[in-house]
């Protein structure tokens, strides 16, 4: 009883703490506001939902509703999906090293933006070709790491992680391949931002359909906290106990990538979010999914909504790509936390 107050008392206070980063990071930028200011502009935004397009409430209205708050939204919801796509794929694969584009996801994505960006390909689409483009990219390396490991035998985590790495290095030889015989400097440029990661074209017809999907995929995992606490024992003893995790793999393969797909198409690609955060969230709460995924789900949330908002402060008028951040601080962090702590990962 005495744990279950704990962890009630520790959620509620990361929903605040997830508050308090928004409204720090609605704030800060180019522009600064005060918690007055976006108080007042929110408050008359919901009684006026034109009110942005109402010439005398001036610019603020615009900054604050049609430029920051959607994108930081997002920033919530891509953080959460990827780290809880890292939870889930480091129990797939029994690795605390995994993280939501071990499997050759990203290079996927990559190599769908690439042949989206320098050819033209996918403009049926719409405004958003390329990150739709990146979507199918990412879904197709995810069936296709499914269908590779399952030749020769059932899969199995080392088979999931070869059969990705080799996918990976097929999609990455292409995209250099395509980016080297293509003539467009400009091309070029705008595959390189994208692949940094960013939040700053985010539109708010974007949050209902990305929110959906990420938000009733962590729903299902956290149904499937029994099971993915079983992934860490191993296949042999998961038989034992009547559990045949082979089905269950497929399925959250597929999920994670359904996750990490609708991320990639909404913000780029961002790395270490799926790979730090659960390691400081499991070194201070434990194994047990039940409790991991929803404090995942917050920590990753604050986490990306906090870099955002470093993002578009740290360097006066100029936007920092969120991976060159993310990438700046994760990696001394994560080595640090190995170096410094005895982490055990699944035998806690």
């Amino acid at each position: 009883m005495l744990q279950q107050l704990k962890y009630i008392v520790g959620g509620a206070l990361m929903i605040f703490l997830l508050g308090i980063a928004l409204l720090w990071a609605l704030s800060v930028g180019s522009v600064h506001f005060s918690l007055a200011q976006i108080y007042d502009i929110i408050l008359n935004q919901w009684n006026n939902p034109l009110a942005y397009d109402d010439p005398l409430n001036g610019p603020e209205q615009t900054i604050i509703w049609l430029l920051r708050l959607p994108r930081l939204l997002m920033a919530a919801i891509v953080g959460a999906g990827l780290a809880v796509a890292g939870v889930v794929m480091q129990g797939i694969v029994k690795n605390p090293l995994a993280d939501p584009y071990i499997l050759g996801i990203s290079s996927g994505a990559s190599l769908g933006a690439t042949i989206a960006i320098l050819f033209g390909i996918g403009t049926m689409f719409g405004e958003n070709f390329v990150g739709i483009m990146a979507f199918l990219g990412a879904m197709a390396i995810s069936f296709g790491v499914l269908f590779i490991s399952n030749l020769g035998g059932r899969a199995n985590s080392t088979k999931l992680i070869l059969a990705g790495l080799a996918l990976s290095a097929v999609c990455s030889s292409f995209s250099s391949f395509v980016v080297y015989m293509a003539d467009n400097k400009e091309g070029i440029q705008t595959i390189t931002y994208w692949l940094m990661g960013s939040f700053s074209g985010t539109k708010w017809d974007m949050i209902p359909w990305v929110a959906g999907i990420v938000g009733l995929s962590i729903l299902f995992f956290w149904s499937q906290s029994h099971i993915l606490n079983i992934m860490l024992l191993g296949d042999e003893i998961s038989l034992s106990l009547g559990y045949d995790l082979h089905r269950y793999r497929q399925v959250y393969l597929i999920i994670s990538s359904l996750i990490v797909g609708f991320v990639v198409y909404s913000a780029g690609v961002i790395g270490f979010v799926g790979l730090l955060i659960p390691h400081i969230v499991r070194m201070v709460i434990g194994i047990n999914h039940w409790v991991l995924i929803p404090f995942t789900t917050l920590s990753g949330a604050i986490f990306l909504v906090i870099a955002d908002g470093l993002c578009r402060s740290i360097i006066p008028h100029v936007e920092l790509p969120i991976g060159i951040l993310i990438s700046i601080v994760g990696a001394p962090t994560f080595v640090y936390m190995l170096v410094r702590k005895n982490y055990s990962f699944g035998r806690n």
